[in-house]
């Protein structure tokens, strides 16, 4: 190789390197960005929602609304739940699962989220712990964790009762590299009185 080829070689080749880093770079912070105005933009509306309109959505062309607060203070977590459990919903925040109870309502709400974001604190949550939810009338339910369990999504139907409970429900295992998959990994918790 020429002695013109390397210098020329070199130089484009570190500056190429050093663009694709500040690109990447540049992708980090617009994601986290687009996160905390997300998670501003839901807060806003959880207060429109707690004034009586019940599907505030947090920007116009959302097809989501919040439906709760969950606070697990044990793992510094406060999160607004959203309506719906579809990919869509739960990038913002875990979603509330169409077909169950509303949180903080008669019977058993379930609640999904993603195990490597919003609910990766449920593989630390231990039996008796104490979930708050804040329905949409302002209400605060207590929840304690009774149990926790994997299941197999393929073959296992989740029996729902009456009594007030909150199933929080996350892909498993949690240090899994490949997103998805058929376990779940279930919390139960019945609420109990403050």
């Amino acid at each position: 190789m020429s002695t013109t080829i390397k210098k020329f070689l070199l130089p484009t080749l570190v500056g190429s390197l050093v663009l694709f880093g500040a690109w990447q770079l540049g992708q980090a912070g617009w994601i986290h960005a687009k996160a905390s105005l997300a998670y501003h933009l839901i807060e806003k509306a959880w207060d429109r929602v707690k004034s009586g309109n019940s599907h505030a959505r947090p920007w116009p062309w959302a097809d989501t609304w919040p439906v709760a607060r969950l606070v697990a203070p044990k793992h510094g977590i406060d999160q607004f739940v959203l309506a719906g459990a579809n990919g869509r919903t739960i990038a913002f925040g875990p979603g509330h699962m169409g077909g169950t109870a509303l949180p903080g309502a008669r019977g058993t709400s379930v609640v999904v989220g993603h195990r490597d974001t919003h609910f990766r604190f449920l593989g630390r949550v231990g039996l008796g712990e104490r979930f708050y939810v804040t329905d949409r009338d302002g209400r605060r339910h207590t929840y304690r964790v009774a149990d926790t369990k994997i299941v197999d999504s393929r073959t296992t139907k989740l029996q729902l009762g009456d009594a007030p409970g909150l199933v929080l429900m996350t892909c498993y295992p949690f240090d899994s590299v490949v997103p998805g998959g058929p376990l779940r990994y279930l919390v139960f918790a019945e609420e109990v009185a403050q």
